[in-house]
């Protein structure tokens, strides 16, 4: 047997540019196979369209050149594979990852590629809680994470030191905690000028990664002003989101420690074991440090960047907000319940709103003596449970809280009475209306709902509740302190539920996993400019709740089409595919819409990648005329098969076949007939 031996070593002359134009070729047509080919002229064509219709009232399809329409007349896919294009779609999120500090070495950038291009693959977003005709926690479309990560100029680290150093030294130290209480602007000032000269325009989020090296006194960040006191936490940390695609982890600050206090997920601990301390504690290989490194960008990018949906949330052009204020007491306390900062965090937040989407609120107020139906609702929900604390011995205690799901149910089912009871009246059926209902009792002991939160958000209402009591301790500790409740307050519950509701976003300790098939807690990323969790108490959003606002509305009308897509397919081939089509002079115009539809869809991913909402938008917008357009050609086509179905002609008498088994018949009855004679020959020899 002769053996050839390859040299793969290497490559002289031709040979290497040879290699290195088949190996290109290869990765082009590989990137490439799964979108549309360009059609000459068909993007300039939409941009112009986006720019002279921009909410795409007209249908595109009716002013595209003969040309055009001809370059979408084929496909390369059998008819029944069409729909096969639509299931691959992937939007790529762009995320730079920026180490800022001397501590990190010159390979750390390479490390960390390798440690997340190899643990991570594409997945599907996901929705919490799917719609009520659907059990499916996944949409459609996946996203996959494209990853740049280098080192930062030393300039950067050294204005954050000086920086961090000034801020020690004049910060006097805290009696309650071990931690330096540091405000977070000075440091995000630099972090967020830092950004502005990086930023590429691609729509990415940057995440820096600081690590000042070993300060004077241990130091943590936070986020408002007032220290800790006996009645009051201060939650501090060592992450911040900004309000542009941005966000910075100092990875020198804490320990920190936040959580559920007795037992639960989703706890912080104080130990080396947490990625956010893994620069605290033994002394790590630089492997085993860039890994726990790797895996705190992971799950930012799972949390932060591609959020679960909260509800499916469908575009509306108006949206309307209404405060139903239920008051005990014979004045209403304005204090805690500042519906015009509740107001002024959306108003001012343009990036909430897509198109020509118009955000509204309205107040209104009934006593709660006056409303049977506020009554019952809480009487409805109220409920108790027992705890144990520990004094001088062990004492069982019985607290109330109200049942949110319970006061859901009366208040859906007597919606009607209760607005008609506040003067609410009917708004625009095209309008998104979204009920808060705040139930401000007048009782002395502090109700919470569902033992925990100040307020539930629904997909149908936000119910919250508040009492004379002004404070409460809850289940949660931060920095070794337990976490207060204050009660009276309900701007920044508010905010959150309303977030929900309205917008679904989810809160930024919850994700759904299709592993575990439940949702996860996770309170990570609870500190800093968020309005969710028991641990922060800043109001305004960062660019995470802003971003997933308007993508969540886009996923679920990319969702909604792509499914509707796939119905038309399956309907087509059910009554006979693209014969049928043929039959009746309408494939050519099935295909072409199908091709501009799948164009369009490819075209609002790629939109939605670089986080151009509008364009996203326009695309949809313009691809529902095409969606539209199919269903009445296949409508039409199953008319007229139906119809033909009666013109069903029977099969000619199989005249051949009866013969030749009527001669085979009397063949065999003829030999047996005459068995003996034939036979008798035989019989003598024996």
């Amino acid at each position: 047997m002769t053996h050839h031996r390859i040299n793969t070593t290497y490559f002289h002359g031709g040979s290497a540019a040879i290699f290195t134009l088949l190996l290109l070729l290869l990765l082009t047509t590989t990137t490439t196979s799964s979108t549309t080919p360009p059609i000459p002229g068909l993007d300039t064509f939409l941009t112009n369209q986006f720019r002279l219709d921009p909410k795409a009232t007209n249908d595109s399809f009716r002013s595209l050149s003969s040309s055009l329409k001809r370059s979408l007349s084929s496909s390369p896919l059998h008819f029944t594979s069409l729909s096969q294009p639509l299931l691959s779609l992937s939007v790529p999120i762009s995320l730079h990852v920026r180490f800022v500090g001397d501590s990190f070495p010159s390979s750390s950038a390479t490390t960390l590629s390798s440690f997340i291009t190899s643990a991570v693959t594409s997945d599907n977003f996901h929705v919490i809680s799917p719609p009520d005709s659907s059990t499916d926690h996944n949409l459609a479309v996946s996203h996959s994470l494209h990853l740049d990560a280098s080192l930062s100029p030393t300039s950067l680290s050294s204005r954050l030191d000086t920086a961090l150093k000034s801020l020690i030294s004049s910060t006097t130290s805290s009696l309650r905690s071990n931690l330096l209480s540091i405000p977070y602007a000075s440091i995000d000032e630099i972090v967020k000028q830092d950004y502005e000269k990086e930023k590429h325009g691609d729509g990415g989020v940057y995440i820096y990664l600081l690590s000042l090296g070993p300060q004077s006194k241990p130091y943590a960040y936070s986020y408002s002003h007032g220290d800790s006191s006996a009645g009051f936490t201060k939650c501090l940390g060592s992450i911040w989101t900004g309000k542009e695609r941005y966000l910075w982890i100092d990875l020198s600050a804490g320990p920190v420690d936040y959580g559920p206090a007795l037992s639960g997920d989703g706890v912080l601990p104080r130990g080396e074991f947490h990625p956010l301390a893994a620069f605290h504690g033994r002394p790590k290989s630089e492997k085993a440090l860039l890994a726990d490194l790797a895996s705190l960008v992971y799950n930012a990018y799972q949390v932060l960047l591609v959020p679960s949906l909260r509800i499916p949330v469908y575009f509306e052009e108006s949206l309307v907000v209404q405060l139903i204020h239920v008051y005990g007491s014979e004045h209403k306390d304005p204090v805690g319940l500042d519906w015009e900062a509740v107001k002024g965090t959306f108003l001012e937040e343009s990036g909430l709103l897509l198109g020509e989407q118009k955000l509204s609120f309205k107040s209104f107020s009934v006593n709660y003596r006056e409303c049977p139906i506020c009554s019952f609702a809480v009487s409805r929900g109220m409920n108790s449970y027992t705890s144990r604390f520990l004094f001088d011995n062990y004492t069982l205690i019985v607290s109330e809280y109200l049942d949110s799901k319970h006061m859901h149910r009366t208040l859906t089912e007597s919606g009607d009475e209760l607005r008609r009871v506040a003067g609410i009246h009917e708004e625009d059926e095209f309008s998104r209306v979204l009920p808060v209902y705040v139930f401000d009792l007048d009782v002395n002991t502090p109700l919470l709902l569902d033992r925990y939160h100040q307020s539930v958000a629904f997909k149908d209402m936000v119910i919250a509740v508040r009492t004379r009591g002004t404070q409460s301790v809850s289940d949660y500790t931060c920095n070794g302190r337990h976490v207060f409740v204050h009660t009276r307050d309900l701007e920044r519950p508010l905010v959150g539920s309303i977030l929900q509701s309205m917008w679904g976003v989810s809160s930024t300790h919850l994700t759904w996993s299709p592993r575990h098939n439940s949702t996860l807690v996770d309170y990570t990323w609870s500190v800093g400019q968020t309005p969710f969790g028991p641990f922060s108490d800043i109001s305004s959003l960062s660019f995470v709740q802003k971003d997933a606002a308007k993508r969540n509305v886009i996923l679920t009308s990319l969702n909604t089409t792509i499914a509707s897509a796939i119905d038309v397919i399956d309907s087509a081939v059910a009554y006979g595919g693209e014969v049928i089509l043929v039959k009746q002079n309408r494939h050519s115009e099935f295909m072409q819409r199908w091709n501009l539809l799948k164009y369009k869809l490819e075209k609002s991913v790629s939109a939605l990648s670089h986080n151009d909402f509008e364009m996203a938008l326009f695309y949809l917008r313009s691809a529902s005329h095409d969606l539209y357009s199919m269903h009445s050609v296949v409508y039409f086509a199953s008319q007229e098969v139906e119809a033909s179905l009666n013109c069903f002609k029977d099969p000619p008498f199989p005249w051949g076949a009866v013969s030749v088994s009527g001669v085979g018949l009397v063949a065999l009855s003829y030999v047996y007939a005459k068995r003996d004679r034939l036979f008798k020959s035989k019989r003598k020899q024996f």
